[in-house]
This record gives C-alpha cells, structure tokens and sequence, in this order.
C-alpha cells in the first residue's frame, strides 16, 4: 500500500468505517437469500417431500443470522455516529438497558477490530467465536483496510445493480469521504482516484478469493 493510500485510510471516520461493514453485511445477507430462491433438481423427492430434510431450514437459519449480523451492523454504525441506547431501543423495539446488552458486544468487537495491531490473518480476531475463520478475516480486513474492502463491494454493487439505478462507477467506495469536512472529502475522493488499476485489482482478487474460499 501507497503512502497517499495510507493517508486515505487514515481520513476515513471510524462511522465511515462501521457504515462499510454494515454494507459487507448486507451483501452477504442478500447472496445467501438469493442463493435460496432457486429450486435444486434434486431437492425435491418424487413424492414432492424435501430431498434432503433439513437442508431448507439450515439455509434459512443462515439468512437469519445473516440478518442478526446486519442489524449489529447497523446498531454500530448508528452509535459510531452519536446515537444513545435509548435511540437504539426505540428504533429496535425494546428498552435503553435491554438494547445495550443486546448490541454492546457488537460495538465491542467493532472497536477491537479498529485498534487490534493483530495481522487480520492471526488466530483471535474479534469474531472468530461468531462466525468461520474467513468471514472473521474478512470482517477484520473491511475495518482495517477500508479502501481495498470498499473496491470489492463496488464490483458487488455494479454486478447486482437493477434496472436504469445510476449508482456511479463507485457506489460504495464514492461514499466513504461523505459527512467530512469539504477539504478532507476532497482529499480522500483525489488519493481513491490516484489508486492504480493494476493494484486495486489485485486487491479486489484477493478479497474475493478470501471470500470465495470460506467454508
């Protein structure tokens, strides 16, 4: 990584940051239920019974819990910005206290994985209780290295785009200098243009590999 690339990571607030790996979420939310949409040609026994029972409602169970990773996401981000427990608790439903010990490992892990010195690679991320080594590597990676993490989810965005959407060139990584200062926005925006075509896709090979290969 470039000096000028390190001083784009650096600009990017730590709300930026969560508001990525809120996006990371969305997208792993939306490629298992769209995974589940289509009917496998053995899936259904000639009798029309499941071909392989419990293989459904393993695969919900996911989408679930890929669902419960979004809302963490989503609740960090928020609280990155200045949101209260009693914000939060509204807006899920429950009280103040109950919303703080629902979500505050969340915004823990968060806050270890911005300041971990750990490779992404080592061994105690601070998810790997919570999910495979590759998605614990990934979800370190996004936080730590926001701008190559960004980059992969544009190719994500642009491959899934519906319709006339005109989301840019860059729907996810044009967004990360929003809500700064003008100098500082313009600043990242230069140093995210100045990246080279050869290093951001050998960037973006690596992280799709990661994200490819997990179990």
């Amino acid at each position: 990584m470039s000096a000028d690339d390190i001083e784009a990571a650096a600009s990017i607030s730590d709300a930026a940051r969560a508001r990525l790996a809120m996006a990371y979420e969305a997208c792993e939310l939306s490629d298992l239920a769209r995974a589940a949409v289509p009917i496998g040609e053995r899936e259904l026994s000639r009798d029309g019974t499941p071909g392989t029972p419990g293989a459904a409602l393993a695969r919900a169970a996911q989408v679930l819990l890929a669902a419960h990773r979004l809302l963490d996401a989503a609740v960090v981000f928020e609280r990155a910005g200045g949101a209260t427990w009693d914000t939060v608790g509204a807006a899920t439903g429950t009280s103040a206290h109950a919303a703080h010990q629902r979500f505050a490992p969340a915004e823990t892990r968060f806050k270890q994985a911005l300041h971990s010195t750990a490779s992404p690679d080592a061994a105690g991320t601070p998810d790997a209780a919570n999910v495979p080594g590759d998605l614990a590597w990934w979800r370190s990676h996004l936080i730590r290295e926001p701008l190559e993490a960004a980059l992969d989810l544009d190719d994500w965005v642009l491959r899934h785009r519906d319709g006339d959407d005109d989301l840019g060139a860059a729907p996810v990584s044009g967004g990360l200098g929003a809500g700064q200062e003008a100098t500082a926005s313009g600043r990242t925006r230069s140093l995210l243009d100045a990246v080279s075509a050869r290093y951001a896709r050998a960037a973006r090979n690596v992280v799709r590999d990661r994200r490819r290969g997990r179990p």
